[in-house]
């Protein structure tokens, strides 16, 4: 594995040095290339790029996760997971426009034969990790700003014009429902607490509300970075798609990403009200308490749903600490469903 890891980092040393030289002029190099833990569906590098004039340029890469063969040569691992890397960085500079504050996009890096897709963004100063942004006291002042800050990010986001956006995914609130109920049934296991949160929710459809917008799909705490000022950045565009709007507010106030600070149901660190009012100061509107709560549920059941994904992922061969990890959380997400619809 380590041999591995030296080989597919000396290839893309090669390969930033070459865009570098490209976007930045002659002269430019790279220069403290670094693998970091990332999600289970792409890799995450990190690096400097300093040009001939020396002005020095913090960058992350993201791409898709490569599978290296005995000959040097290397495969994709395939995924269920994700928008592809250059509609992610898309979606990142749309956003950016739209006020939502996120990294810069400099440049992509295309598929070849040595290197995966992938894009390149400003490494900003911050915390993303979940329960550091929650526990570590440089985060204190920030903590009561976050449910506001990112209600506004949301209502900024589902605001890009649909016809601006690149090609993605879309689906209404029955088909959102019935893919993921899909999906869990394709591998013969039967999960009793998922199936009931899905007829709980297909009773209630009322609730769901209207609207048909860019969705973040994975906006929570731990896809977003945190200065000592509040929220710097909304990271982690890969599951974005076109459906209710709502989805978003639900997914953030899922109990998972709390990370053990329950009280707090928007991330672990504010209220659903400072969450609405965020929103709608933001030009989202106004959204009921049942409706966030109603997508809070859908959240929980789609957190389970992907739990299992990445579990029967590990078992089916693509084999990785984090999908095993992630697959046994199946069972504390099932009991969490069913504590929320009691």
């Amino acid at each position: 594995m380590a041999q591995d890891h030296d080989y597919a980092a000396r290839q893309l040393q090669a390969v930033l040095v070459d865009r570098a030289v490209e976007v930045y002029g002659p002269g430019a190099t790279v220069d403290d290339l670094a693998k970091l833990s990332g999600g289970a569906s792409r890799e995450t590098w990190s690096f400097d790029v300093t040009t001939a004039g020396g002005a020095l340029m913090p960058l992350i890469l993201k791409r898709d996760p490569m599978i290296y063969q005995p000959d040097g040569s290397f495969i994709t691992e395939q995924t269920r997971l994700g928008v592809q890397r250059a509609t992610e960085g898309r979606l990142m500079e749309l956003a950016g426009v739209a006020g939502v504050p996120v990294p810069e996009v400099p440049f992509y890096l295309p598929a070849d034969d040595r290197t995966t897709a992938g894009f390149v963004m400003q490494r900003l100063e911050g915390e993303a990790l979940g329960r550091r942004i929650l526990r570590e006291d440089a985060y204190a002042e920030a903590r009561p700003k976050l449910a506001f800050q990112c209600g506004h990010a949301a209502a900024r986001l589902h605001g890009i014009p649909l016809a601006d956006l690149p090609k993605l995914k879309s689906m209404n609130v029955p088909e959102e429902f019935d893919y993921y109920h899909d999906m869990m049934n394709s591998y013969g296991h039967p999960y009793p607490g998922f199936d009931y949160g899905f007829s709980w929710l297909r009773e209630r459809m009322e609730l769901a509300g209207a609207g048909h917008t860019l969705v973040h799909g994975d906006f929570r705490n731990g896809n977003i970075l945190v200065g000592v000022d509040g929220l710097r950045g909304v990271l982690d565009w890969e599951s974005a798609h076109l459906g209710n709007p709502l989805n978003d507010l639900g997914w953030i106030c899922v109990r998972s990403w709390r990370y053990g600070y329950l009280r707090k149901t928007v991330g672990g660190f504010g209220e659903v009200g400072e969450l609405q009012d965020g929103y709608e100061a933001g030009g989202g509107g106004q959204v009921s308490t049942e409706a966030i709560h109603y997508w809070e549920v859908f959240g929980t059941l789609r957190w389970g749903i992907l739990c299992v994904i990445m579990a029967f992922s590990h078992i089916n061969g693509q084999h990785g600490l984090e999908k095993a990890a992630i697959g046994r959380r199946t069972a504390e997400t099932e009991y969490d469903l069913l504590q929320l619809i009691d």
